[in-house]
């Protein structure tokens, strides 16, 4: 063979390897978000069945307020126990791989999901059935605190250098995909239903669908290898190059941080699409079908503001990125509360969509903004264990704007007051932080 044709063939077989990396990066995108989506659905459902049905199914009080709060304490069991799902699946993810311990956190939420669909009601089974209920929504949480930060790790350690935001801004997309095809699910119930029926069987439809799930989430899963920086870090380690491990002690403060960045993005997404579904049924008379079409709606236009903060931070960086999203989402907590305060279903939904988009943008760029950064080794961990800690702060939201209203005569001002300050903190942190784009 002449060099000539040796130089032919090795650029060949340069040009067939970036190929099949960019097809597998296209696989990993894709897939991870259509498996994240099917792994969010019965999470998302438990959402809204939260801040309608789950005070008179599974709590025994006379007083609505108090059914609420415990309902709403329930719907935050499952994000107390994602930190714990996170650090522990962080750290054998970042022994075994990514994939494996996807595939596990994926038959775990679908067990479970699939309990809380048969599991009888306060009526039946008297107090046992709201403490299963807890036993079941916390292993949910323990589950999904490990998938999260798996699933966007898989699909950003797959993605070309200089596409890492808009890559990994897919994965983002499973939530809100899921909350779409939660809120549909219900909605159609709620439409083909009575009242009587959707309390007595309709709300338990998203949650019996969980073995289809299951078998499509595997499929999906089993079709993506590991990630090339997973391997490489093996093979350091099998040949005795690795570095010396890292640990909490070293990325202590990089954790706290991030925690601080992402509470308030946590804070505004929770209020925007839990406690504001409780408030607009229950306070302005807004029937369920009408707000469950406003979150389709709101759900859909932040997939859209996901992806182009994805696409954003790859040409601007990570920082400036997530400050234009911070600002945004400032502006939208002051209007929020006067526009749906109007009680005009058009504002109310101008409202919901304006926040959640706000919030939504980061999470196009937070997988990307979290991973880079940790190293390989830490990667899961550190990154898991911040944005499930910060998610645990969000999700107390609805059950502490619940609580502000019943001990303010209904006050709208401390909420906004709230979210303010968050977002505020949030912004400090922003700017604190290194620019971690091209990492």
């Amino acid at each position: 063979m002449t060099p000539q044709e040796q130089t032919l063939n090795g650029d060949a077989a340069v040009c067939t390897e970036d190929i099949d990396d960019k097809r597998m990066a296209n696989r990993a995108a894709l897939s991870s978000i259509a498996g994240s989506a099917l792994e969010w659905l019965d999470f998302a459902a438990y959402g809204a069945i939260a801040a309608t049905v789950l005070p008179q199914l599974f709590f025994s009080a006379s007083d609505a307020t108090t059914a609420t709060l415990a309902a709403f304490a329930t719907f935050s069991v499952g994000f107390v126990a994602r930190p714990l799902g996170g650090l522990i699946c962080g750290a054998l993810g970042d022994r075994v791989g990514r994939r494996n311990m996807l595939v596990f956190t994926f038959l775990l939420m679908g067990v479970c999901s699939f309990l809380i669909g048969v599991l009888p009601t306060y009526a039946s089974i008297g107090v046992l059935a709201p403490v299963a209920l807890v036993i079941l929504r916390f292993m949910q949480g323990f589950a999904l605190g490990g998938e999260v930060t798996g699933s966007q790790l898989l699909t950003m350690e797959h993605a070309p250098k200089n596409r890492r935001g808009f890559y990994s801004s897919f994965i983002a997309m499973g939530s809100p995909l899921a909350q779409v095809l939660a809120n549909a699910v219900l909605f159609g119930v709620a439409a083909i239903v009575t009242n009587e029926q959707f309390l007595r069987f309709g709300w338990r439809i998203p949650f019996l669908f969980s073995f289809l799930l299951v078998a499509i989430g595997l499929f999906i899963r089993m079709r993506i290898s590991e990630t090339p920086a997973f391997e490489a870090q093996m093979k350091q380690k099998r040949s005795g190059r690795a570095q010396s491990k890292a640990g909490f002690g070293e990325h202590g403060g990089t954790i706290l941080r991030l925690m601080m960045v992402w509470a308030a993005v946590s804070i505004a997404y929770f209020i925007a699409t839990v406690f504001i579904l409780s408030y607009v049924t229950g306070k302005l008379g807004v029937s369920k079908q009408t707000a469950f079409a406003i979150l389709i709606v709101a759900h859909l236009c932040s997939m859209v503001a996901m992806g182009f903060g994805g696409a954003l931070c790859d040409r601007i960086g990570r920082r400036r990125a997530m400050l234009v999203g911070s600002r945004s989402m400032l502006v939208a907590f002051i209007v929020f509360f006067p526009l749906i305060l109007s009680g005009h279903v058009v504002l109310i939904g101008l409202a919901i969509v304006f926040l959640l988009c706000a919030a939504q943008f980061h999470a196009g760029v937070q997988p990307a903004y979290f991973a880079e950064a940790f190293p390989t080794e830490f990667r899961y961990r550190g990154s898991a264990v911040a944005y499930n800690l910060a998610v645990v702060i969000g999700s107390s939201a609805p059950f502490a704007a619940t609580l502000i209203q019943a001990h303010t005569a209904g006050a709208t001002w401390p909420i906004v007051a709230l979210g303010i300050v968050f977002n505020l903190l949030s912004m400090w942190a922003i700017h604190a932080g290194p620019e971690s784009h091209g990492a």
